[in-house]
């Protein structure tokens, strides 16, 4: 990691920029959905990271504050490039039909077993090419809190936004992914057949 007009950068920070590249990376991948667009996007965010240093608390989530950095940039770009953001409608895919049957299509489900947790199996190159197809600001939150892990919490300060607008753009973004998710499932053979309400 390279120190810009003679700053010096803690050993600390130079390993939470390493360790960090291939999460980072990823996650642009998956949100400009172009490798090219992504390697520039985590340059972005590693030059900004650099520039803003002797800002960084070391006492707080680094990689949260990385997130962070990447979001912003990529939304900045996002904004220069569309006028207005793509508008879908999801009135007419019902209140989490596959998670409601889980129990009754899923019978290996473990008893305690969330349904995040047992979902979370499916989430392999597969479903995760169906994320990247998500309006962007569903795909974001899907990506920060499915892929990534970060809490509602750390995705509220990565993404400057109320904790109850990550929780009702995480619905609305997998509420999206249901018929993906249940025609994966089905296509693997874990399920064999499919509800006639999400035809």
């Amino acid at each position: 990691m390279e120190e810009e007009n003679g700053q010096h950068l803690s050993e600390t920070f130079r390993s939470l920029c390493l360790d960090n590249i291939n999460g980072l990376y990823s996650a642009a991948l998956r949100m400009t959905r172009n490798p090219e667009d992504a390697e520039d996007l985590v340059q972005e965010t590693y030059l900004k990271a650099v520039r803003s240093a002797h800002l960084f608390d070391e006492s707080l989530n680094g990689r949260a504050w990385l997130f962070k950095i990447l979001t912003n940039s990529f939304r900045d770009r996002y904004r220069k490039k569309v006028k207005s953001p793509r508008s879908v409608e999801i009135d007419d895919v019902g209140e989490f039909l596959l998670y409601d049957q889980i129990s009754e299509y899923f019978p290996e489900k473990k008893p305690g077993q969330s349904i995040e947790e047992f979902m979370h199996k499916f989430l392999d190159d597969d479903v995760k090419a169906s994320i990247e197809h998500l309006p962007e600001q569903f795909r974001l939150v899907v990506i920060l809190s499915d892929i990534e892990g970060f809490s509602y919490k750390e995705i509220a300060e990565i993404i400057d936004a109320p904790i109850g607008t990550v929780m009702s753009r995480l619905f609305r973004g997998r509420k999206l992914l249901q018929k993906e998710l249940w025609e994966y499932a089905r296509k693997k053979g874990i399920i064999k057949q499919k509800p006639e309400k999400l035809h």
